[in-house]
């Protein structure tokens, strides 16, 4: 049984409120705006991610990255999980990234995290995405139990947690 109705389209473009920016689903041809996003906030992205997804390594290449991205292109075509990119309205800069993801403990029915660059960390565009993302995922997600990691759960209970079979 796959974890989301057969019927379930997912979102293509979903504005932050507030801002200039916008969540669409992100793709391999992202890399060039991915990379510099991602490299540029590693440590506290490791600090984050690291522990349980051990990424972004420290010595991650582009052309990893751009596989890493082909890798999350066809998990959505396929309905697998789901990474959206944070970016402008001409989409040319890549300000952080959000993840719905099939659950890997127990407790939910989906479980989502996200992040912003550093240089937006702490800033009104987090905000704007901590707002929108909880109530997006409620509105336009099949989820009864939607978990979002590092906000409702830590990511250190998350580990805790037994893992689905």
């Amino acid at each position: 049984m796959s974890w989301l109705p057969d019927d379930f389209v997912h979102p293509v473009h979903v504005p932050v409120p507030s801002t200039a920016l916008h969540l669409r689903p992100i793709r391999e041809t992202d890399t060039a705006l991915d990379y510099p996003a991602v490299m540029g906030s590693r440590e506290r992205l490791w600090e984050i991610f690291g522990p349980a997804w051990a990424w972004p390594s420290e010595t991650m290449t582009y052309e990893e990255d751009r596989i890493d991205l082909l890798r999350h292109e066809k998990e959505i075509a396929a309905h697998q999980s789901f990474n959206y990119a944070l970016l402008d309205e001409e989409e040319t800069v890549l300000l952080g990234c959000v993840y719905i993801d099939p659950p890997e403990r127990t407790g939910s029915d989906g479980e989502v995290s996200w992040w912003v660059v550093d240089d937006l960390a702490g800033g009104e565009v987090e905000r704007a995405l901590d707002a929108l993302v909880p109530q997006w995922i409620a509105a336009d997600w099949p989820f009864q139990q939607p978990r979002c990691l590092g906000r409702d759960t830590t990511w250190q209970d998350w580990l805790a947690l037994p893992r689905l079979s």
